[in-house]
């Protein structure tokens, strides 16, 4: 016969139970953990999240990541769908600053930049000017001799509009004492590559680390990166400051969740975050890709965040980017 205080005990720990799951007690295996890309694949962002999360998995017991490519209106809805989610730890997502600021900065969005959980910066990407090799603009001087012909006598591509790439263009634009070029945006770097290659654009302006694997393959020539000193992966690359414009800009990708993950998920996020950006083979990947890392861990990184936030909210008042 049952013991009667096992039977009463019974109830009890069906409570508890489900108190424990419901305060996620079962993290990180009750369902696989998926990761957002507010792009499509093949970009930069994308091919950081893929390459790190297999080495976050392995930090976590029990875990599954799934990456989810959510693309839409700049990225803004892949960030709306992880702001939006349960803070309950099974949905997180990548972004990439200064984007993840400028979207609600022109135009209404369903997430505040800065509310939301911030868990590891891992890349900082310097934006770059470059052409294809066949281009007959030589240099930075050859580019500026071509753009004053005359408003949009130049056409460049970008990642999209309010995007760090094209920021950096108006940065540029105005400094050089440039009057207002063709700008083409693209839905990530994957569909601007091959219209840059194919000539049919001037220029693109990128970040310097996806485009020196194409430097390296001889299929594009960098004209200068907006980075206070030369890259260490890419050295031949004269900086805006060597050529006269004090012009620094990047892309930073990241992880972040939605705002109220528990302190104990995140606590361990950031953990296996920091020991896969440590971890000897990502390292060794990440130099083969020349990816430049800025790894940064919890409030480290949403205070790099509300930096960039706050100077792109200046910028906006100087020179609105979007009519």
């Amino acid at each position: 016969m049952p013991d009667r205080r096992a039977l009463l005990a019974a109830p009890l720990l069906a409570v508890a139970s489900v108190a424990a799951r419901a305060q996620g007690a079962a993290w990180p295996t009750e369902k696989p953990i998926e990761v957002i890309v507010p792009f499509p694949p093949g970009g930069g962002v994308d091919v950081m999240t893929r390459m790190i999360l297999p080495l976050v998995q392995a930090r976590l017991p029990g875990s599954n990541f799934v990456v989810i490519n959510r693309a839409g209106a700049a990225g803004q809805l892949g960030l709306e769908a992880t702001f939006n989610a349960r803070p309950d730890g099974y949905t997180l997502g990548a972004t990439t600053i200064p984007a993840h600021s400028g979207i609600p900065i022109e135009r209404p969005t369903r997430y505040r930049p800065l509310d939301f959980t911030f868990i590891a910066n891992i890349v900082d990407d310097p934006n770059a000017i470059f052409v294809r090799t066949e281009s007959p603009i030589r240099d930075l001087a050859g580019l500026i001799a071509a753009a004053k012909k005359g408003p949009g006598a130049v056409t460049y591509g970008t990642t999209g509009i309010g995007s760090d790439d094209h920021i950096i263009w108006l940065l540029f634009e105005s400094a050089a004492g440039l009057a207002e070029q063709t700008h083409i945006p693209f839905a990530g770097s994957a569909a601007l590559t091959p219209q840059l290659l194919g000539g049919h654009l001037d220029l693109a302006v990128g970040n310097a680390g996806e485009a020196t694997v194409l430097a390296r393959e001889g299929k594009v020539r960098f004209l200068g990166v907006a980075k206070a000193e030369r890259m260490k992966e890419a050295p031949e690359i004269p900086t805006f400051r060597e050529l006269g414009f004090d012009i620094i800009g990047s892309a930073s990708r990241g992880i972040v969740g939605p705002p109220g993950i528990p302190e104990p998920i995140t606590a361990r996020l950031r953990e296996a975050f920091g020991a896969a950006m440590a971890d000897p083979a990502f390292l060794r990947d990440a130099e083969r890709q020349v990816m430049p890392l800025r790894p940064l861990l919890g409030d480290e990184y949403k205070a790099m965040a509300a930096s960039v936030d706050a100077q792109l909210r200046a910028l906006w008042q100087r020179r609105p980017w979007r009519g």
